[in-house]
């Protein structure tokens, strides 16, 4: 009789984390992060513009055990938000706004952290003296670096993890623990880890001299490999920065409305292995994913909450996304859309009506 290896605990934990959906899974030590100094000069440097969570407790962030006391292993889990490309007559519209792939659909925090949860349950479910701590980004954990370490796959020049065999189209996630677990092995230094097998073959992932998606950031927003000045980055200042965007920065923006892919978009990682999943709360609808600009700048406090209501987009509230609708269409080049930029100079926003008349005088002097 053939005897069956029994899974041990570590084991099921993965089980379990396929069993939820997840894409991605590995253990790590929790353990202070081994990239902690590049993290403390990124906040004193200033490079967190008004993201000011950022620079609290830099300590904590760097060191998951301040989260939980006694904590032994991480448990880190990636889900896979790639899509296919959009169609060309929507995605190349300029009079449309290029929505992030990550927020085609519902907000992932709402379809990540009950998984997590359930995770964690099942964690301490398992070995009941234990205790864990469930966290999605919104966590103060230097998660890339934890991946890293678990053996998701390394961080990449963008700062973004890469996973060779998935790309980098991945949300990720942690379940903190005092239960002592088998570790994975992870990445010893920054750019470099180790994938025991994509496709059939042993690879060692990183970016190499590769340059693409430090070269095609519109607003130059990496000063060097590995560091981000998200004062600069298009994401940042579609979604987090609630005042007015700097005039140097607006004609660079061309027409993203709310975050921005370009980095991994020009990535051969995801060049090579992304694929888009069958079933996913991610898909591409023209209205939402590109919406139309003169249809955004139409919509009252009541049309944008029924518009967006559950979404990621909720995050820059109405006066947030029309500004960034009113820069797309200065980037336009359109001149039939002035009509509509002075309306929007009606706002009772102001931050709509600045924009809006910051984008008129662009396609008047074009």
């Amino acid at each position: 009789m053939i005897k069956l290896k029994r899974m041990n605990f570590s084991e099921r934990i993965k089980q379990k984390a396929v069993e939820l959906g997840f894409d991605l899974v590995g253990i790590a030590p929790a353990e202070k992060s081994i990239n902690a100094a590049a993290y403390e000069k990124y906040v004193n440097a200033g490079y967190y513009g008004t993201m000011d969570w950022l620079a609290k407790n830099v300590d904590v962030r760097s060191d998951p055990r301040k989260l939980l006391d006694d904590a032994k292993s991480v448990v880190v889990v990636g889900v896979s938000y790639f899509t296919e490309n959009p169609p060309a007559e929507y995605w190349n519209d300029p009079l449309r706004g290029r929505i992030a792939r990550y927020a085609w659909g519902r907000d992932y925090h709402k379809e990540i952290q009950p998984r997590l949860k359930e995770l964690a349950a099942f964690i301490e479910k398992e070995s009941p003296d234990s205790q864990s701590k469930s966290f999605v980004d919104i966590g103060p954990v230097l998660e890339h670096d934890i991946a890293a370490r678990a053996g998701l796959g390394f961080v990449g020049k963008h700062t973004l993890s890469i996973s060779p065999g998935v790309g980098s189209y991945f949300f990720l996630g942690e379940v903190i623990t005092t239960a002592e677990l088998d570790y994975d092995e992870g990445a010893t230094e920054k750019g470099t880890q180790l994938v025991k097998e994509v496709e059939g073959k042993k690879i060692q992932g990183s970016c190499g001299a590769c340059r693409l998606c430090l070269n095609v950031c519109p607003t130059h927003a990496f000063p060097a490999e590995y560091v981000l000045d998200s004062r600069l980055c298009i994401s940042y200042l579609t979604i987090e920065l609630r005042e007015s965007i700097p005039l140097e920065l607006r004609g660079k923006m061309k027409n993203w409305i709310f975050g921005c892919d370009e980095c991994q978009e020009v990535c051969p990682w995801v060049k090579k292995y992304s694929e888009a999943k069958e079933e996913h709360w991610l898909d591409f609808d023209p209205e939402l994913s590109t919406p139309y600009l003169p249809d955004l700048l139409a919509l009252d406090d009541d049309a944008f909450l029924k518009k967006f209501a559950g979404k990621p987009m909720m995050r820059t509230k109405r006066r947030g996304l029309l500004r960034n609708a009113c820069v797309a269409l200065g980037n336009s080049g359109d001149k039939s859309m002035i009509p509509v930029l002075e309306k929007a100079l009606q706002d009772p926003e102001p931050l709509i009506a600045e924009h809006a008349q910051w984008a008129m005088e662009i396609l008047n002097e074009g």
